[in-house]
């Protein structure tokens, strides 16, 4: 099971902190998970320019240039944020039982782990 999902707030963990010019402490949703890379994309983290070579739309539009987008950090990079504390946190697993329609079902659960002080 994903211990991180589309949607969830992130807090990256490691790299150069935003005083030298990285993104080590800023939170973001996840727009995009790469599985078979084991990457994730996060809204406002991690910003590249991508050259977009110039084109025309259907109405005749000209696009293209330099666009500055979000690219993928490797998922061990990032924590999911404990929605309580807004602190980082490990990620655990426990598994419940779900009754829909006279139906039970024993179902896998994400829950956010007691988030110390910093990760």
């Amino acid at each position: 099971m994903a211990k991180i999902k589309k949607g969830d707030l992130v807090q990256v963990i490691s790299g150069p902190s935003q005083a030298r010019g990285g993104d080590r402490g800023k939170q973001g949703r996840v727009i995009e998970v790469l599985v078979e890379k084991d990457r994730v994309v996060v809204e406002g983290v991690n910003f590249v320019t991508k050259h977009v070579r110039v084109g025309q739309t259907q109405r005749g539009t000209k696009t293209g240039g330099i666009e500055t987008m979000e690219a993928p950090i490797h998922v061990s990079n990032v924590a999911l944020v404990d929605p309580e504390t807004k602190k980082p946190t490990r990620v655990g697993h426990r598994n419940e039982e779900v009754t829909k329609d006279g139906v039970t079902k024993t179902v896998r659960v994400r829950y956010a782990k007691k988030s110390g002080k910093d990760l």
